[in-house]
C-alpha cells in the first residue's frame, strides 16, 4: 500500500457516512498500520479512515496513556453520560482548534482488526478523542460543535 496522506477540508469524504467493514483481511491491517505511522508523524492522538481517502469505519486513537493504540472497526457508543468541555482540534483542519462538549464517560463497542468484537469504557481525554473519530465516521466535522474557537497563539503553554 501507497503511503497514506491526510485529507484536508472541503475534502467531500470527510462530510459523508462511512461503509461497515466487513472483510478483516491483510488490506485492513495495512490501513490500520498506515493510519498509526501518519497519525505519529502528525502529532495526533486519532485518526479516521475518512482522513485519509477511505469512507470506512475505522479509526485509530492513542492518547498516551496506558491503553495505548485502540483500533476502532465499526464502533459504536453504546452509552455515555457526563459532559466536559474542552479543547479539539482536527489533522484535516491544520491550525483550527476550538471549544468542544462532550460526554465525560463513554462506553464503546467495536471490533478488532481480526473482527473480534469488544468493550471499551473510557472517560477524560481518552472518551473525547474516541468520540471525535467516531463522528469522523458518521460524517460529522468537530467544527459542527465548536462552541468558540481559539486566537492564534491562544494554546501555546
Amino acid at each position: 500500500m501507497a503511503k497514506l496522506s491526510l485529507v484536508y477540508y472541503p475534502d467531500p469524504v470527510l462530510e459523508q457516512e462511512c461503509e461497515r467493514v466487513t472483510e478483516f483481511d491483510n488490506k485492513l491491517a495495512k490501513l490500520l498500520n498506515g493510519m498509526y505511522d501518519l497519525m505519529l508523524e502528525a502529532d495526533g492522538v486519532g485518526l479516521a479512515a475518512p482522513q485519509v481517502g477511505v469512507a470506512k469505519q475505522v479509526a485509530i486513537v492513542d492518547v498516551g496513556d496506558r491503553n495505548g493504540k485502540i483500533e476502532l472497526i465499526n464502533p459504536v457508543i453504546l452509552e455515555q453520560r457526563g459532559e466536559q468541555v474542552g479543547p479539539e482540534g482536527c489533522l484535516s483542519f491544520p491550525d483550527l482548534f476550538g471549544d468542544v462538549a462532550r460526554a465525560q464517560y463513554v462506553k464503546v463497542k467495536a471490533q478488532n482488526r481480526r473482527g473480534k468484537v469488544y468493550v471499551l469504557e473510557a472517560k477524560g481525554f481518552l472518551a473525547r478523542a474516541i468520540q471525535h473519530e467516531i463522528d469522523h465516521l458518521h460524517g460529522v466535522l468537530f467544527t459542527s460543535k465548536v462552541t468558540r474557537y481559539y486566537e492564534e497563539g491562544e494554546l501555546e503553554g
